[in-house]
């Protein structure tokens, strides 16, 4: 029995590949898309979908791309797991937020208001 497992070095280099055929063929379809202007709208938009829908499968069969998917995975797990706050707490702390915003561009025109009174003075 003389099989040998695939090397580490000799994934990196496949997943290369995969990757440099994945922009490939992503560059393909946008040149397509623009080039093939006299198609109807529709038939090219389906084509760059399909080209597209492959270029992802292409990803996620290397290394980085299940781990992209994974993260993707675990991401969404930890959206479930957030509290989101009720309709009355986030009309409210708007409301704060807006009246800090006022307030604040309040205090600022004041404060110029006054210099520049104090330099028209000054200057004159």
């Amino acid at each position: 029995m003389n099989a040998k497992a695939d090397s580490p070095a000799d994934n990196d280099r496949l997943d290369t590949v995969k990757w440099l055929v994945a922009a490939i063929l992503l560059g393909v379809g946008i040149v397509g898309f623009y080039y093939f202007d006299t198609v109807p709208a529709v038939f090219r938009v389906l084509a760059l979908l399909l080209i597209g829908s492959g270029v992802v499968f292409l990803l996620y069969t290397t290394q980085k791309g299940r781990f992209a998917w994974g993260f993707i995975q675990e991401s969404h797990l930890e959206v479930r797991k957030v509290v989101w706050p009720s309709r009355q707490e986030t009309l409210q702390t708007t409301g704060i937020v807006i009246l800090m915003v006022l307030l604040m561009a309040l205090m600022i025109w004041l404060i110029d208001s006054l210099l520049f009174w104090i330099v028209q003075t000054l200057t004159t």
